[in-house]
């Protein structure tokens, strides 16, 4: 699949998030590729999926592209989602369509590169990459750094970002109306009017994960929402 393929794929569709952590029930491949093809069924346009395990069994079982990202924790750094070239490796080996990496201002692991990690990946595979960002500050050093777009994932999980509820509205807002890569929505989207407000404002796409694939969240918000007492 060519960038300008993917990038038509997934505009104005949207993207399902399926991760699962460790300590999480339904981790595992094996699930994970079939809450893929749950998504698919309902009209999902692309997964978003986290180890390169995973996206190796998502790939294989709906066939549709793959956003592909590895989150590990490092000492000497607060960056976690594709840290390093290490993580980098390990999803190349099963070519995802995309690789996610985070794109903030912080300082990664080792004191490796932005910039140098998405030149290895343009120069080694047909992959494109996926900034995830705070910042409008973020997605400018994401930009100079060479990505081919946005994501607004990380956005209240920084030091330096609004701490919201809902989703952040305001930064995708000033990203569609300053970059000239796609921007694409994430965080906090719980339901299909936020995220229809995000194509209004110009998202390209939109990601949503717990709100469809986190069932334990959601049973939880209901059994909070019920409580009299």
């Amino acid at each position: 699949m060519t960038s300008l393929s993917f990038l038509s794929e997934i505009n104005k569709k949207l993207i399902v998030s399926c991760q699962a952590l460790e300590d999480e029930p339904l981790h595992g491949s094996e699930i994970m590729a079939k809450m893929a093809q749950s998504a698919k069924k309902g009209g999902a346009s692309a997964i978003r999926s986290n180890s390169a395990i995973d996206v190796a069994a998502v790939k294989k079982q709906t066939g549709l592209p793959v956003i592909g990202l590895i989150k590990r924790n490092y000492p000497d750094s607060e960056v976690f989602i594709t840290p390093t070239l290490k993580e980098v490796l390990e999803l190349l080996a099963v070519e995802p369509e995309v690789i996610a990496l985070d794109a903030t201002i912080r300082e990664r692991p080792n004191k490796e590169r932005l910039k140098d990690l998405v030149q290895y990946i343009h120069e080694n595979s047909d992959s494109l990459v996926m900034a995830d960002i705070a910042t409008l500050k973020d997605a400018e050093y994401a930009i100079d750094c060479g990505v081919d777009m946005v994501s607004t994932t990380l956005s209240g999980y920084t030091s330096d970002s609004p701490k919201l509820e809902g989703p952040d509205f305001d930064l995708v807002e000033q990203l569609c109306n300053t970059m000239k890569v796609p921007v694409i929505a994430e965080g906090r989207i719980s339901t299909p009017e936020q995220a229809r407000k995000m194509l209004e404002l110009g998202a390209w796409s939109i990601v949503v994960g717990g709100a469809i694939t986190r069932p334990h969240n959601i049973t939880k918000s209901f059994a909070e929402g019920i409580r009299l007492t």
